[in-house]
């Protein structure tokens, strides 16, 4: 099987407050290696991007290197897809709280959250990384 063939998947993690703010290429790989990566990914709750033409070039940057300035432009972007994404769950998290605490059996519950706990328990956990792998076919 060819190289174009394989499924490939590359992770980049941004931590914007620290060093210069270029997100770099924290994993990358071809068949397995990307199925796992896809995995992992996907088991610890965070978003995953198909984007062949991003993999393709994510997988010439060396890996644990920042995204050279080339790919800011393409990244950014990614990037605003993960910030929509993380603002319509918290949208509709927010509403799935309200609705809970509105009905008789929140309301017997406790009825709003009291603390953080039970704003996790009500609305689930987001990410704490914007971790994106992004994976082709």
């Amino acid at each position: 099987m060819s190289r174009t063939h394989r499924k490939s998947a590359a992770a980049l993690a941004y931590d914007a407050p620290e060093g210069d703010g270029a997100p770099r290429v924290v994993a990358k790989g071809y068949g397995l290696v990307a199925e796992m990566i896809v995995q992992r990914a996907k088991e610890a709750g965070l978003y995953v991007h198909e984007a062949p033409e991003m993999v393709s070039l994510l997988m010439r940057v060396d890996l644990d290197a920042k995204i050279p300035p080339q790919l800011y432009q393409a990244v950014a972007e990614l990037l605003a897809w993960l910030h929509r994404l993380e603002a319509e769950n918290d949208a509709k998290a927010k509403a799935a709280a309200q609705a809970q605490a509105a009905t008789p059996a929140g309301a017997a519950a406790g009825g709003a959250p009291r603390d953080i706990s039970d704003v996790r328990r009500i609305a689930g956990t987001r990410p704490a990384l914007p971790f994106n792998p992004s994976t082709s076919t």
